[in-house]
């Protein structure tokens, strides 16, 4: 897979553009500064400012700047942490594979952003089932809150193998009325830091809230804590109908010094504690480009304080925004532990998508710890790999155990996930061994079945699971045209990302065939993100020749 190559002549262009424009910044933020200096600032903004131990330095009000569209130089600043793709399991010796579902799309949002830049993702931040997940899928729903949610599986031939099979899971969570759902008490945690100023992260951190707030419900609450040098309230839990109060903290918003991540956080929380409401949903959204820099920065640390309070009842959401010092390891980590979305966002529209469109799936869980274990029949299937879900791995034993901590599922959420399997007599991806029969086929009651599917989960508030069990036969019935068109989007999402992840095991199949494929099952695409996929690989293609 090639990546962009930058000549002698490009490189010395775009050194000498970054030393204009970083000038020419440097000017408009001293005039800004005059600008603002005079202007009142919220007084618990000003007393965060004259307790951090940066407030002598010029705090710039963050307002929306022309911006080139070039990758910023500093960009491989943003961290990801290394990940290896699921290898291939043989069933006589591993039959059974968990995991923990996920709902995350950060990757997906993060990754268009660089090919829309005109340049590949770097492998590591492409995680195949945050870009299978981004999509809605039409399957089929619960029609009561008794049942949380529905799974369909079903088998179809591999596009990128011959010979074998893709076993696709899919799950669709119980979506209530606007009008039913449990009233939000949301604190939103603003990183203000330095690195917030540009245009794509503080100012398009507030945008996105007005968005927000203009579709929640009346009864309601918000409440605002920043954080930068050190962290204060620049609002106290407020209803939404005073929208006017709403508006004029965000209004007040700075961006300047570096980073109390942690403080914030634990403060955040306090807030969130002290208004606690059984009956709401309690929540925590966290909104910065991931930069912890000062404060408690312990993973460790962090972790252990998100775990205690989402026992308590208040749940993590992570926003992250911007590029350059992005830490996706930390988001990530952070959001897991908190049962809440990690999610990326780079545009004024895809803000409207997680926190509007998709805003009752983001805020309302209404299932816990939801893990899923696949049992592989050794009769019928050779071999397995899944796609995706590297991060979410669970021992076997995991999934009894009441105890691990697993994924959440929001309202109307939809997860999908999916095997790829080498049926007996096809040539298998692993060559048997010497001494290893060469007929795996024996007696059983079960040769009908390739896979027993079991699924665990909590409903919000309890401490016992419940299990889901169904068998994946070998003769599926004929899927409905629904069906197959909603699987042959998802797989051709699947490949695309193996193939921009530079996988070994897709074969001859190639960024066309995963466009042809997205192309045949795009259905009505309301909201057009599966139309922006396609474009997005026909970009990729061109990154990829340069």
């Amino acid at each position: 897979m090639n990546t962009l190559i930058r000549t002698p002549l490009v490189l010395a262009i775009g050194i000498a553009l970054g030393a204009c424009s970083h000038q020419g910044e440097q000017a408009v933020d001293a005039r800004q500064h005059q600008e603002v200096a005079a202007r009142p600032v919220a007084p618990q903004a000003k007393r965060m400012m004259e307790d951090s131990p940066y407030s002598g330095l010029a705090s710039v009000r963050a307002t929306p700047q022309p911006q080139m569209m070039v990758m910023p130089p500093q960009q491989e600043r943003d961290r990801f942490t290394k990940i290896d793709d699921n290898g291939i399991m043989r069933t006589a010796e591993t039959p059974v594979s968990t995991f923990s579902i996920d709902v995350d799309t950060a990757s997906y949002s993060f990754s268009r952003r660089q090919i829309n830049h005109g340049r590949l993702p770097q492998p590591d931040a492409i995680r195949l089932e945050e870009w299978v997940n981004y999509f809605d899928y039409d399957y089929p729903a619960p029609d009561s809150p008794e049942t949380p949610f529905l799974t369909q599986v079903s088998v179809s031939d591999s596009p990128w193998r011959a010979g074998n099979k893709l076993v696709h899971i899919g799950i669709k969570g119980y979506e209530p009325h606007q009008e039913t759902r449990p009233r939000a008490n949301l604190v939103f945690l603003l990183d203000v830091s330095g690195s917030m100023m540009a245009e794509d992260k503080l100012p398009l951190v507030t945008r996105s809230l007005r968005m927000m707030v203009d579709q929640m419900h009346p009864d309601d609450s918000v409440a605002l804590v920043v954080y930068a040098g050190a962290a204060g309230v620049v609002l106290e839990p407020t209803e939404v109908r005073d929208k006017h109060k709403i508006e004029a903290a965000l209004n007040q918003l700075q961006a300047g010094g570096s980073t109390a991540g942690g403080e914030g956080i634990q403060l955040a929380y306090d807030l969130a504690q002290q208004h606690f409401d059984k009956e709401a949903v309690n929540r925590v959204i966290l909104a910065t480009d991931g930069d912890f820099n000062v404060g408690v920065t312990s993973q460790e640390a962090l972790e252990g304080l998100i775990t205690r309070e989402r026992e308590k009842g208040i749940y993590l959401s992570v926003l992250g925004f911007g590029q350059g010092n992005y830490n996706d390891s930390l988001m990530q980590t952070l959001a897991q532990n908190g049962n809440g979305v990690a999610a990326y966002i780079d545009t004024l529209n895809e803000a409207r998508k997680v926190l509007v469109t998709e805003a009752t799936s983001s805020l309302v869980p209404i299932a816990q710890d939801v893990k899923i274990q696949v049992e592989f029949n050794p009769a019928t299937v050779q071999e397995y790999r899944l796609l995706g879900y590297e991060t979410r791995a669970l021992e076997r034993e995991d999934f009894n155990n009441d105890k691990v901590d697993a994924g959440e599922i929001g309202a109307g959420h939809t997860v999908t996930a999916i095997y790829e399997i080498t049926p007996v007599g096809e040539a298998p991806m692993i060559e048997p061994g010497r001494y290893e029969k060469g007929d795996n086929k024996t007696e059983t009651p079960f040769a009908g079945e390739y896979a027993f599917l079991k699924l665990r989960y909590k409903k919000p508030g309890e401490s016992t699971s419940k299990l889901i069990e169904t068998p994946v036969p070998v003769e599926q019935n004929s899927a409905s045209a629904r069906q197959a068109r909603e699987t042959g989007f998802a797989i051709a999402v699947a490949g695309a990302a193996q193939l921009l992840k530079g996988s070994q095991y897709t074969g001859d199949w190639d960024l066309d065939d995963a466009i042809e494929l997205a192309q045949q099952n795009k259905g009505e695409d309301a909201y057009g993100y599966r139309s922006e996929f396609i474009q997005l690989l026909r970009q990729a293609e061109v990154s990829e020749k340069i």
